[in-house]
């Protein structure tokens, strides 16, 4: 009946999807003191859940803010972002794409 993910833990940088299906992708990330994603534009509505430590997200032309664990940061798509770490302390977040890219790209072309 049930579907169970797992994901994983980790002293280095990481990053890993978890799930990609058409409702949904679903990826697990960690970044220590100075490590940041690749800048990149959003593929879709992105739902970053903030579990440990804190990112900082600069958007499009908007000045960086810092963003705790606890929180939920909604970023729609198509929009320029640069994430990272800026902490002390391992920042560990999960990035919820819905729906899809691949159906988000096809709906927005």
């Amino acid at each position: 009946m049930e579907k169970v993910y797992h994901f994983n833990q980790s002293a280095e940088k990481l990053i890993e999807k978890i799930l990609d299906d058409d409702v949904a992708m679903i990826n697990h990330m960690i970044l220590n003191q100075g490590e940041a994603l690749p800048q990149h534009d959003s593929n879709s509505n992105v739902y970053m859940i903030i579990v440990r430590g804190a990112v900082t997200a600069q958007l499009g032309e908007n000045p960086a803010k810092r963003y705790e664990h606890g929180n939920i940061l909604n970023i729609p798509g198509k929009i320029k972002m640069n994430i990272s770490n800026a902490d002390a302390e391992q920042a560990e977040f999960f990035v919820i794409k819905a729906p899809s890219p691949r159906l988000y790209q096809s709906s927005h072309d």
